[in-house]
């Protein structure tokens, strides 16, 4: 069953699912529950493109590190765009598709928020980088500030993501539109509360 565009329908989500949005529309938060609701991996992008020094993985690298991530798993759910380099890889074994399409308020409070925090705190990202809050803070340069970048990229996130909602290729993907943090919360909590019914009860 294929779920058009819009809010999430009454069917449980599969086994394989990956969750596309902009910057800090919370992909991986997302993702991490959906996993285990499912009982799959999570499979976060970024973590397997950037190296240290925010380094990037070059495309047949990044492409191999999903292959890797992905095989003998039947069940995952995976974080991050990644359209020209991840999609290839993800979407044709994909049953769903979920699009944090968070405003852009929300998006921009939460750049705000999540890179202060990390940079406060030294966090390590991947094991192998930090966050520099006060570049984020460079609004002309969208390399370096992902204020910027969610400026900037965000209609045309939104009009590359319906396109590839209405692509003939993936016409076999149940797709979601979630448009707010309260439409987040209610799908994760349904499909928790769903996946859990469908658990085999062990005696």
């Amino acid at each position: 069953m294929t779920t058009t565009i819009g809010e999430a329908g009454a069917s449980l989500v599969g086994e394989r699912i990956a969750v596309i949005g902009n910057t800090s529309a919370g992909k991986s938060t997302l993702a991490a529950r959906l996993a285990a609701a499912i009982g799959g991996v999570h499979v976060e992008l970024d973590a397997l493109y950037w190296l240290p020094d925010w380094t990037h993985s070059e495309t047949a690298e990044f492409q191999a590190k999903i292959r890797a991530a992905i095989e003998g798993q039947s069940r995952w759910a995976s974080s991050g765009n990644y359209i020209t380099r991840g999609q290839p890889i993800l979407w044709p074994q994909a049953d769903t598709v979920v699009w944090l399409d968070m405003p852009l308020p929300t998006i921009l409070r939460r750049v705000v928020t999540r890179s202060w925090q990390r940079h406060r705190g030294g966090e390590l990202l991947w094991g192998t980088n930090t966050e520099d809050f006060w570049s984020h803070l460079k609004l002309w340069n969208t390399e370096e500030s992902l204020i910027a970048f969610a400026i900037r990229y965000h209609r045309t996130k939104q009009r590359q993501f319906i396109a590839e909602f209405h692509d003939p290729r993936w016409a076999h993907l149940r797709k979601y539109r979630l448009r707010s943090p309260e439409a987040v919360e209610r799908f994760a909590s349904r499909v928790e509360r769903e996946s859990s019914v469908s658990q085999p009860v062990t005696p």
